[in-house]
């Protein structure tokens, strides 16, 4: 059996990091709070001090950070990743990040003589806790394969995409749709209630339209309630965007609705509503109008 390392404790990391404790694999886990690894550590996990001890101590390191400067620095830091990686070892970055950032990273890793995969994920953080995630992976099959047992624990499926960079270019894509439709939904309730049509109403049309679909399911009670807990922070969602326009900046793209949809998550995390739900545009937009 391999021994799994596991780096970054937050939101996602740590149900996930959970999973894989529950079905009897052997988890070193580390986090630059302390005090997020207590749970695991009941659960049988073990700390470590630094990212290089993680390597060390383990085959299969999976990283789960916030940004692309969260994982260059684990990677490169002293007592980081690259300071232990060795053949053998294979890194699986489950962050969303540029496709270029990945492709950097990769070869960084196999400098090293390690193996280093893109497996950022679709879904927030009850997917998460309910192993429902969509896993989208880009690197060395081979790899994979001897991945594939772990990420079946932490997702329903896993789509492989190509070499390195392509598992985080499908994740840019498909939060790209995201954005546009929660924005959609939000833009939909606003209209409707400048119209005089009760929110709630317009909410059992969507839910009995061809309208309707999973996203809109878990959003609609935040937007009855106006209670934004996050499952997939606004700040977060703003990122991705600004991934996104970045990358068609680069490919000399143009993005109309991708445009427009980012400078609103803009506006949002600028007026206080970041560490909300990415829902919480629909209350942006409610104060603009």
């Amino acid at each position: 059996m391999n021994t799994l390392g596991w780096i970054g404790l937050g939101h996602m990391g740590t149900p996930m990091a959970t999973n894989l404790l529950k079905e009897g694999n052997k988890v070193n886990v580390y986090n630059r709070s302390v005090e997020k690894a207590v749970a695991l550590v009941e659960l049988g996990a073990n700390t470590m001090s630094s990212p290089k001890e993680t390597v060390e101590q383990s085959n299969i390191i999976f990283i789960m950070l916030s940004d692309a400067n969260a994982v260059r620095e684990v990677l490169i830091q002293d007592n980081g990743v690259l300071q232990a990686i060795k053949p053998g070892k294979i890194v699986v970055d489950m962050s969303t990040i540029s496709p270029q950032d990945s492709i950097s990273f990769a070869k960084m890793v196999s400098e090293k003589g390690g193996a280093y995969l893109d497996a950022p994920v679709s879904g927030s953080v009850g997917a998460a806790q309910s192993r429902q995630l969509v896993i989208l992976v880009g690197g060395d099959e081979d790899a994979i394969k001897t991945c594939t047992p772990y990420l079946n624990i932490l997702g329903k499926d896993i789509i492989y995409f190509g070499d390195n960079g392509r598992g985080t270019s499908a994740k840019l894509s498909i939060n790209l749709l995201l954005g546009i439709m929660g924005q959609g939904f939000a833009e939909t309730l606003v209209f409707a209630e400048k119209l005089g049509v009760d929110k709630e109403k317009m909410i059992e049309l969507i839910s009995k339209s061809s309208m309707n679909n999973g996203l809109f399911q878990l959003k609609k009670d935040m937007y009855i309630k106006e209670e934004f807990l996050a499952q997939f922070m606004l700040e977060l969602m703003s990122k991705d965007l600004g991934l996104v326009k970045a990358e068609a900046d680069r490919m000399k793209t143009i993005l109309p609705l991708g445009e427009e949809v980012n400078k609103v998550y803009i506006s949002a995390k600028e007026s206080g509503k970041g560490k909300l739900d990415m829902a919480a545009v629909y209350m942006e937009l409610k104060n603009i109008w």
